[in-house]
């Protein structure tokens, strides 16, 4: 399984991150919304890349009007630019409409000559996961961070997988790095901000060997140089997403 490390770009301004990058060819999910010059000096230098669409972004309420045709071309023309191999198409059903999400679909594979990966969510239903996966080689699931899919139902995601699996479709979770569950849910590849939230909450992970582990600050105290420790812990999770690759 591919695990791809997403979130805020953590090597902006380059410095040690630079070296980490270069030594570990890291598997990296970005969203359009925050590319930068960074991101494509650095494209070269990772293992695997996936480009999302930014449309949880948008499905958060946190952006307002939209000129979405422009929007879809800018985005085709990093991805024509930069010749993106694997990226996911705007699904944005909840503030569009899926019928108006297939049409953005086709414009950005026709501005792009290249397949994008489908977005499946629970309300496009069943037969449109199957009829998603007879037509593409590469699919996704979303809904988890939003918990469309909630943990109390994650155990329906082997099904989507295997059902995938059937029909010689790749599978990606979105959002998905729920540690006990990652040797269950075959997914093809995933990705998490989760090696984010020792940064935002002042801890470090550490990976065992096995999974990946936290230590708290000493009571009473924070963790004193931010930077060192948001480094300390991507590394930590590209040592997990290379054991993720043979493993899981």
């Amino acid at each position: 399984m591919k695990l791809f490390l997403a979130g805020v770009t953590p090597w902006r301004g380059g410095g040690q991150y630079d070296t980490v990058i270069e030594t570990f060819r890291p598997f990296i999910l970005e969203s359009f919304f925050y590319v930068d010059e960074d991101t494509e000096r650095l494209l070269p230098h990772f293992g695997d890349f996936l480009l999302d669409s930014g449309a949880f972004t948008f499905m958060s309420g946190t952006v307002g009007s939209i000129d979405w045709d422009g929007y879809i071309k800018r985005y085709a023309d990093f991805i024509v630019r930069n010749d993106i191999k694997k990226f996911f198409e705007l699904d944005i059903d909840s503030v569009v409409g899926y019928a108006k999400v297939k049409e953005f679909r086709r414009e950005l594979e026709k501005l792009t000559s290249r397949p994008c990966i489908p977005v499946w969510h629970v309300s496009r239903g069943m037969d449109e996961f199957k009829r998603m996966c007879d037509e593409y080689s590469y699919v996704a699931i979303g809904g988890i961070v939003s918990k469309e899919i909630k943990p109390d139902k994650y155990n329906l995601l082997p099904v989507l997988i295997k059902e995938a699996h059937k029909r010689k479709a790749k599978i990606h979770g979105l959002g998905f790095t729920a540690l006990n569950w990652l040797p269950i849910c075959h997914f093809d590849s995933v990705d998490s901000t989760a090696w984010t939230t020792g940064n935002r909450f002042g801890y470090l992970y550490y990976f065992d060997g096995k999974t990946m582990k936290k230590k708290d600050a000493p009571k009473g105290h924070k963790l004193g140089d931010s930077r060192a420790a948001a480094l300390n812990n991507y590394v930590e999770w590209l040592k997990f997403q290379k054991y993720a690759l043979t493993h899981f």
